[in-house]
Order: C-alpha cells, then sequence, then structure tokens
C-alpha cells in the first residue's frame, strides 16, 4: 500500500496538467528504508511526448547523488499517460528498474490541462511483473 500526503498527490497531479499534452515525470523520495515519500522532485521529460517519457540522464545522474547526499531513495515514481488509462505500457514495465519504488500513474485523458476528473493509481513493477496497490491519502 502507498501512504501518501493529499499536497504531493495535488503536486503530481498538477505537473501532469502543466505538462499536458506531453507525458510529466518526476519522482518523490523519502529517506531510505522508510517507505514515506516526502520531497517532490519534479523532472523534465527529456522526450517531450504525449505517449512516452524519458528522464535527462544528467538531471537523473545528479538527482541519485543528491539523494546519495540527504541518505535518501525514490519512494514514487511517477508519470502520466495522457490519452490512456493509468495503467503502465509496456515501455514503462521495461524501464521500472527500482524494485522498491511505487510506480504511480496520473491519466489526465478526460479534461487534459483543465480542473477535473483525473485517474491515479499506483503499482509495484518487480522484474516485470506488475501489480497494483490501495493508495491511501491522507491529509
Amino acid at each position: 500500500m502507498l501512504r501518501i500526503r493529499q499536497g504531493l498527490v495535488d503536486s503530481m497531479v498538477s505537473h501532469a496538467r502543466n505538462d499536458h499534452p506531453d507525458e510529466a515525470c518526476g519522482v518523490i523520495a523519502g529517506p531510505a528504508g522508510s517507505d514515506q515519500p516526502q520531497r517532490f522532485i519534479p523532472m523534465i521529460n527529456a522526450a517531450r511526448s504525449p505517449t512516452f517519457y524519458e528522464f535527462d540522464s544528467g538531471d537523473l545522474l545528479r538527482l541519485y547523488r543528491e539523494m546519495d547526499q540527504n541518505d535518501e531513495e525514490p519512494i514514487v515514481i511517477y508519470h502520466s499517460h495522457t490519452a490512456t488509462e493509468a495503467f503502465p505500457s509496456r515501455t514503462d514495465i521495461s524501464y521500472a528498474s527500482e524494485p522498491n519504488a511505487h510506480y504511480v500513474l496520473v491519466s489526465t485523458r478526460e479534461t487534459g490541462s483543465k480542473e477535473g476528473p483525473y485517474e491515479l493509481r499506483s503499482f509495484r513493477i518487480v522484474d516485470g511483473e506488475v501489480s497494483e496497490e490501495e493508495v491511501q491519502v491522507a491529509e
């Protein structure tokens, strides 16, 4: 189960809406070994694509160095889908390399960049196996 604060959910949804029609992506870091998402880190989709996301390799290297210095790890790795449901694609699954991370997808297919309904789901992806998990949002 992913336990996450409402403010972090709002930040992911806002990022997804702001980057629409391209996919948005980012990380929420937390203390190593804690499974507690705390620090929201929006990233730039280097692919600048409505159907694919890619972290810039230089930005990602800097982020991992920063997390190491802060004794943090990626608790949530998120991205948006702009025209499809919030479910990992084959590409998403093949790129999933953090077995302890929660992979969160936000779908903006209904409202695009506007306010309104969105879909948010969380998954564990380990060795190509996808399992959906409950999301518990707290104030």
